[in-house]
């Protein structure tokens, strides 16, 4: 899914063929795509997920309109703001196009007036502040996942949702792809049995860098901004992005500071579907223990690790990551198990007729699952739920969240998702609020 803007415009024409995609000119406009009717969309963040997915995805809905582009890096957002003008100039067969306008600050896209929806697709430690204030708004959203940071935080975030009442989606694609939501419609629908046990694979890291050097700041990087809620610290570009690229993964996703590493970064989809599986996605486990191994380096979220948890129904979801993993989900029943390995998920059995087993009248089925930025703007158009609501997406990420505190506290814990608290250890729950360390970026609501 990873292209530059070259590609990408190159295969533009197959693209709208494909997609029907309808023309500009107002005068051919017609249904969803008519100006009354569109939705205008700001891109918060464009990184590698902005280029490899959430722009092209989100432009080619139909009735969607990209209307600006926003980074702290300046390269990237003029990448980002050159793309969506040569996307729109090719399918209007014009020779250029120049409707999409571009931000350094965040704040200017949620402000605007002519925007409806955003894509926020920044680092995690930014996803909770952005989101609030585009709850306050009144502004829709589409989230990169991991929505955040701590388990009061995603509170905090999908509260915010509730009162303000607009539709937030928790932008995992893991329920539209088919593979993922038919090993969940199998187990749904007892096809293996009492479900007994789920086990989860994330797939390994990169080794921990060495001592990093401070570096001037380059000069396309707002990079206090870049920082936002988090503590001062020297630029290294280990610790942000490398520089003029966008299609590598992105140096803070191993800095605890800002992310939370593969338990988190996969978990919030394994998590997820599994949670789906089990019909716990409003709730969580009653008991987590777990062991990982913290770097003392520059990159030093979780690696090697082991978790367990427990839920009230009595089953067990593990999950590990070793060197050399590969990602992969596992449903074992008392009467049969299936397995999806890698991504999209490729489906084996022991009951190899579960693989093409399609569900029954009256079954779960989710054959027809919208894909993740069409559900969402479907989701805005018909003021329903999203397929994965922010409130899904905030206890899917907590699962990662308890699981990450019981491999930091070394111990078993008890878990009360009602109330979200540890039972009978404060130290553990004094860690369920990730600490400010810029308090003039704390966002009440």
């Amino acid at each position: 899914m990873l292209m530059d803007r070259r590609s990408f415009v190159a295969g533009a024409g197959c693209a709208a063929a494909v997609l029907a995609a309808p023309t500009l000119a107002k005068g051919r406009i017609r249904g969803a795509d008519a100006p009354s009717n569109r939705i205008n969309v700001g891109f918060v963040g464009t990184g590698r997920q902005a280029f490899g997915a959430n722009l092209p995805q989100m432009m080619a809905v139909p009735g969607v309109q990209a209307v600006a582009v926003c980074d702290v890096d300046s390269w990237r957002m003029d990448e980002a703001q050159a793309l969506v003008n040569a996307y729109y100039a090719h399918r209007e067969g014009a020779a250029s196009y120049r409707g999409c306008r571009k931000a350094g600050d965040f704040r200017e896209i949620i402000q605007d007036a002519g925007i409806d929806a955003l894509m926020i697709s920044t680092p995690d430690h930014w996803h909770v502040p952005m989101g609030i204030l585009a709850a306050k708004a009144k502004k829709h959203f589409a989230m990169e996942k991991p929505i955040s940071l701590s388990v009061a935080q995603g509170r905090q975030l999908a509260e915010a949702v509730k009162r303000h009442g607009v539709t937030a989606r928790t932008d995992s694609e893991f329920r539209s792809l088919r593979p993922q939501n038919h090993a969940v419609e199998l187990v749904r629908n007892g096809h293996i049995g009492k479900l007994e046990k789920i086990e989860i694979v994330f797939p390994s890291d990169p080794p921990p860098v060495g001592v990093q050097p401070d570096m001037p700041v380059p000069p396309e990087l707002n990079y206090d901004l870049w920082l936002g809620p988090t503590a001062a610290v020297p630029y290294t570009e280990k610790r942000v992005h490398d520089r003029r690229q966008h299609d590598q993964r992105p140096n803070w996703m191993r800095v605890a500071t800002y992310a939370q590493g593969m338990i988190a970064n996969w978990g919030a989809h394994y998590f997820d579907v599994a949670q789906w599986a089990m019909n716990t996605e409003h709730t969580g486990p009653v008991e987590v223990e777990g062991r990982g191994e913290f770097p003392v380096s520059l990159w030093n979220t979780m690696i090697n690790f082991k978790v367990e948890y427990r839920y009230a129904g009595g089953t067990l979801l593990t999950c590990e990551q070793t060197p050399t993993s590969k990602p992969s989900i596992s449903y074992f029943g008392s009467d049969a198990w299936i397995r999806l390995d890698g991504y999209p998920g490729t489906m084996t059995s022991s009951k190899p007729e579960l693989v093409t087993l399609e569900p029954e009248p009256g079954e779960l089925d989710f054959s027809k699952t919208l894909w993740d930025k069409n559900d969402f703007i479907a989701a805005i158009r018909e003021g329903r739920q999203p397929l994965e609501p922010i409130e899904v997406g905030h206890r899917a990420i907590s699962i990662a969240q308890i699981g990450l505190i019981a491999c930091q506290v070394q111990d078993k814990l008890r878990w009360n998702a009602a109330k979200e608290i540890f039972e009978g250890n404060n130290y553990a729950n004094g860690l369920l609020a990730a600490p400010l360390s810029r308090p003039e970026w704390a966002i009440a609501d």
